[in-house]
């Protein structure tokens, strides 16, 4: 409220779907989301970039918090995206252009599984701060996976590849840290490549929340059962960040 000269008394409400402290960049969301209302309510309408510069500004510089970028801009913006976070500080969006039977195709794929744990990313991120300097082969071997993606997405390559890339992908994420697996999600993860994944990751900070694991649609309910942990349906969105209903004080 300070950051936005909100001094007026102001009563704020917020509904979740999903829990916090999981992985999936609830916390920026919010903060977008948040930032977005208080622009309405002094009757401005902030460009997408000011509105995800501003959420990273207020949750790392204000906050103090141990985040990347990539979680606001993902929130502030929507769709399935390349995001360019380049050493000038500038960011670049790039939409991917995929046919609806793609993307279908790629969510029929998907699993997004809770693994009942929650953690605090911040200090999870905050050890993975410490050690990047020590990993960054193993960074730039992740950034180039970018790419493989793009292509295996854009193109008419068997879906099942970009499964398998996901492994590979992985396989170094979870070497950058010790807090980024636990005991307890490799053995989730194994269990789920068993009994048919592709492969799968840890999604945010790593340490607990929710993971994702990319399998064909016939050996989903096997996984399921297997891994007996609760899984959430859900869809990509085009849209991003939006204020559904704004009426300017005459």
């Amino acid at each position: 409220f300070k950051f936005m000269g909100v001094n007026d008394g102001l009563e704020l409400h917020h509904d979740g779907d999903l829990p916090a402290r999981s992985g999936l960049g609830t916390s920026s969301a919010f903060a977008v989301g948040m930032l977005h209302a208080l622009y309405a309510l002094k009757g401005q309408m902030p460009s997408t970039m000011q509105l995800a510069r501003d959420a990273i500004h207020l949750e790392r510089d204000i906050l103090g918090e141990n985040v990347g970028n990539q979680d606001q801009t993902f929130a502030a913006f929507g769709g399935l995206n390349q995001i360019d976070f380049n050493p000038d500080d500038s960011i670049q969006v790039k939409p991917l252009v995929l046919k609806a039977e793609r993307i279908r195709e790629l969510e029929q794929h998907l699993m997004l599984m809770f693994t009942g744990l929650s953690r605090n990313a911040s200090d999870v991120s905050a050890e993975q701060v410490r050690e990047t300097p020590h990993h960054k082969p193993e960074l730039s071997a992740m950034c180039e996976m970018v790419h493989q993606a793009k292509y295996l997405l854009t193109s008419a390559t068997d879906i099942r590849e970009f499964g398998k890339l996901l492994d590979r992908s992985w396989q170094i994420k979870r070497r950058l840290s010790t807090a980024i697996s636990t005991s307890h999600i490799e053995s989730l993860y194994e269990t789920a490549i068993a009994h048919g994944a592709d492969g799968g990751k840890v999604l945010g900070a790593g340490g607990g929340g929710f993971m994702l694991f990319f399998a064909r649609p016939e050996v989903q309910e096997n996984i399921k059962n297997a891994l007996g942990l609760l899984q959430v349906p859900f869809r990509f969105e085009k849209s991003g960040s939006q204020v559904i209903y704004y009426e300017p004080d005459n």
